[in-house]
Order: structure tokens, then C-alpha cells, then sequence
């Protein structure tokens, strides 16, 4: 512990607006330290040495910002709590209303991610920290203004910048996440932000670069979150939206929006996933494209599932279909091309599964593998071969839940993707009850060896 400042009237006033006492903030902060693998002893006499002035040391100042962000509805710092502010902690979290802040932001987590290869590793998802800013673009949709031509930057040099956005997609797309993040960071930091300093946004030209880098941003997070690195993608994709605003791209803003509530369904946040897709759908009246419109209905049908609102995941489905068959792929922009049949049919079987409904979800997520293998995504065949595994075991058809399994891990081996060796880590627990089973035992064995080779096992 650090030397006594006084008395921490920021931390009281948190405590007093969260309704807890000393013991019920102890109580918490050693619940959130375990969820970070760190094994806390704090008690009522500690919170009260806190309050008294003294500093803890990392990372308890972080778990106390996360606790208290979650009980109070909005996102906290350690600065907010009366304690040091930590760079790794704060940066990037907020959506700020100067899109100087903002730049400065991506810049930033840029820099730490490239120079420092543990960034944010243990940082934490903040539900909260997500479903504030999607208000804030909303807003700022229905207060936009129209372009005006002019600026310093020209079309051609826009284009080049997303020809490398669609060369780095496509890497991600069929190689995973991990496979060229960091040239991408090098990349968005040491050449696009540069520019933005030098460029109006109300002008065509301007608006049109900070679309760019916007897109670059998101695909970054999308990178981090296919990683397994949470906590910095979150930070990644707020920071996109806020330039996506800044862009006018309303549809833009709308995509970002479902890439933030897709994380939060991954990490078992359903009603922040149904609030930021909903958000965007309503972002899209001003700017409508199909794709869009068709991934955001599919993520509020993934989420309304989660909740257990089946009336709603089926009106939701069934608005997904519908904005798909819009879909003309010459006209969608380069951010929507992994749009398609593959993926959203892969969605569509999860949320069957959710619903209990195997034989919907096994008949979509055959549909998914075979567009996947046919344009060669094995990143998608793998969750959804993993789809139709589950479904398979919802039936007690062993030998079609071994099948879609083995394939399933051999193109686990094929990308750089934590989430698709965490999906294998997960479905090996699913088919162990069946060990008894001599072809459930070599799935296992087969399983244990490439998560061996994962170093992950």
C-alpha cells in the first residue's frame, strides 16, 4: 500500500451511490478478482484503509472500477473512484465527444498493443461500458448534417486505404484473427491515423477517411475478440463507432454496433446484445443495407433466444431471411462481403439451438459448412461444423456429432483463431460423457492432441 492521501471522498460517494457497505464492496472485489484468476483477501478493514486515503496497488484498483461500473450503470475509471489513473486500464474505454480524444485513443491502444504483448490481457468486458455509446451515435444519426465537397484528401488516396482494409478482411476471414492483427495495427496507427489530423470530416473527402479508418478500427477489435482478447477489442470498437459518427456512415456505425453486440453474446450479455442491435436496426433507418440489416436482426434473434423469448427469435429470423434476399453483394460495401449465406445460416443454427430445436439447427448449419468449405472459410466451417456436433448430441445421433466433431478440429489446425480452440475445448467436455463409447474416446484422444499442440490443453 501506498502512503495515505486523505480521505478518498470519490470512492465514498461511489460506495454510497452503489448501496453497498464496506463488507458487501470486499465481498465483490475479491468475487471480481477470481473471475481475473487473482486471489484477493480484502475485507471491510481494507475498503476502509481505502477510504481513509490509501492506494492499492494493481490490480485492485481496476476490479474496483469494473465492480462499480457494473452496479452503477455506466463506465468507471480509477480516476472516477478517487484513485491513479493506469494507461492500460482507462485508455480507449470512453466514447468522447472530441474526435481529437478519440484519435488520440486509437492511437494509443495501438501502441500499447504493439509494445506490450501482455495489453490488457486480464483487463475485463464491460457490459455497461458498450450500450452507453450506441445512445450517444443514435443521437448523433438524427442530428446529422450533409457533407460538403472539398478537403485535402483525395478519392485515390481513400481507395488505397481500403484495399488494404479488403486485403487484412480477407486474411481474418480465412486465416483468423491472429494471423495479421499486428500488421494491422502497425498499419492503422503508422499510416491512416497520421492523416486524419490533416482532414476536415465535414468535408465529402474527410468524412470518407474517417469512414476508413473507422472500418480498420472495427476490424481490428473483431481481430482482438477473435484472439480472445476481450477487453481491448471492446475498447477497439467504441472507439470505431465514435469515428464512424464522425464519418456520417450511419450504416457504418450500425455495423460496428453489431460487431459490439456479437461480443456481448459471447460473453453471456444477451440484453446488452439485444439493446446495441437494436440500436443499430434503428441506425439503418437512415441509411438502409441489407446485410446490415440482416446480421442485426440475426444477433436480436441470438439474443431474444438467450433470454428465452422464442416469439421474438422467430420474428427476428424470419426479418433476417427477408433483408438477406435484398442482399445485391455488388452493392454492399467492402465491411459487409462476410455476409453471406455462410455466416448468417451459421447464426441461424445457433440460435435453433438455443431454442431446443436440433433439426432446424442441423439443417442450417449443413447449409453454412457447405457454402464455408466452398469459398474455403474454415474459420466459419469450424463453428458451425461445432453447431451441428451440439445438435447432434441434442438428438443422441452420436455418429453425425463425431463426424461435423473431427472435422471441426482438424480446421481448428488450419487458422490462427483462440475462439475456434476454445469452441474444441468446449466441445470436448460436451462429448466426454460418451467416453464409454469407443469412437467418442478417439474423438478425445484426437481432441487432446491438437489442443496439446495448441499449447491450450
Amino acid at each position: 500500500m501506498a502512503a495515505d492521501r486523505g480521505a478518498n471522498v470519490q470512492m465514498e460517494a461511489a460506495l454510497a451511490r452503489a448501496g453497498w457497505s464496506r463488507k458487501e464492496l470486499a465481498r465483490r472485489v475479491n468475487h471480481r478478482a477470481r473471475v481475473r484468476g487473482v486471489h484477493l483477501h480484502t475485507d471491510a478493514s481494507r475498503v476502509r484503509n481505502w477510504l481513509a486515503g490509501q492506494q492499492p496497488q494493481s490490480p485492485v484498483p481496476e476490479v474496483l472500477s469494473e465492480v462499480f461500473s457494473e452496479q452503477l450503470g455506466y463506465p468507471v475509471i480509477p480516476i472516477d473512484i478517487g484513485l491513479p489513473a493506469t494507461d492500460e486500464h482507462a485508455v480507449g474505454l470512453r466514447y468522447s465527444e472530441s474526435i481529437a480524444a478519440t484519435v488520440v485513443a486509437v492511437a494509443e491502444l495501438g501502441r500499447y498493443d504493439l509494445r506490450r504483448r501482455g495489453f490488457l490481457r486480464h483487463g475485463t468486458f464491460l457490459a455497461v461500458a458498450a450500450v452507453a455509446p450506441s445512445r450517444d451515435w443514435l443521437l448523433a444519426v438524427l442530428d446529422a448534417t450533409e457533407r460538403r465537397p472539398g478537403g485535402c484528401i483525395g478519392e485515390h488516396q481513400v481507395s488505397v486505404i481500403r484495399a488494404a482494409f479488403a486485403d487484412f478482411q480477407e486474411a481474418d476471414v480465412l486465416h483468423g484473427g491472429g494471423y495479421a492483427r499486428q500488421a494491422l495495427t502497425e498499419y492503422v496507427t503508422g499510416r491512416v491515423l497520421p492523416m486524419l489530423q490533416d482532414v476536415d470530416p465535414a468535408t465529402e473527402a474527410g468524412a470518407a477517411l474517417f469512414a476508413a479508418a473507422s472500418e480498420q478500427t472495427y476490424l481490428l477489435g473483431w481481430m482482438a475478440i477473435d484472439d480472445d482478447r476481450h477487453a481491448l477489442a471492446q475498447r477497439y470498437l467504441i472507439q470505431a463507432l465514435r469515428l464512424a459518427q464522425e464519418s456520417g456512415n450511419t450504416a457504418l456505425g450500425a455495423h460496428v454496433l453489431a460487431g459490439m453486440s456479437h461480443q456481448a453474446l459471447m460473453l453471456d450479455h444477451p440484453r446488452e446484445a439485444l439493446q446495441l442491435a437494436t440500436a443499430g436496426r434503428h441506425g439503418l433507418s437512415r441509411e438502409y443495407r441489407p446485410a446490415c440489416a440482416s446480421r442485426l436482426w440475426t444477433l436480436q434473434a441470438r439474443a431474444s433466444a438467450a433470454l428465452g423469448d422464442s416469439a421474438g427469435a422467430m420474428d427476428a429470423v424470419i426479418e433476417s431471411e427477408r433483408a438477406f434476399e435484398r442482399i445485391d453483394a455488388g452493392a454492399e460495401p467492402e465491411w459487409a462481403r462476410f455476409i453471406d449465406e455462410a455466416y448468417l445460416s451459421g447464426e441461424w443454427a445457433n440460435v435453433f439451438a438455443d431454442l431446443r430445436r436440433p433439426a432446424e439447427a442441423i439443417r442450417f448449419a449443413r447449409r453454412s459448412i457447405a457454402q464455408a468449405s466452398h469459398h474455403q472459410r474454415a474459420r466459419r466451417e469450424v463453428f458451425s461444423q461445432i453447431a451441428l456436433a451440439e445438435a447432434g448430441l441434442a438428438r443422441r445421433d452420436l455418429d453425425t456429432a463425431l463426424r461435423a466433431a473431427h472435422r471441426a478440429v482438424d480446421l481448428s489446425t488450419t487458422v490462427q483463431s483462440s475462439r475456434c480452440i476454445d469452441a474444441v475445448r468446449d466441445l470436448r467436455s460436451r462429448i466426454s460423457p460418451y467416453r464409454a463409447v469407443t469412437a467418442a474416446r478417439e474423438f478425445d484422444d484426437h481432441a487432446r492432441e491438437v489442443l496439446t499442440r495448441a499449447h491450450l490443453n
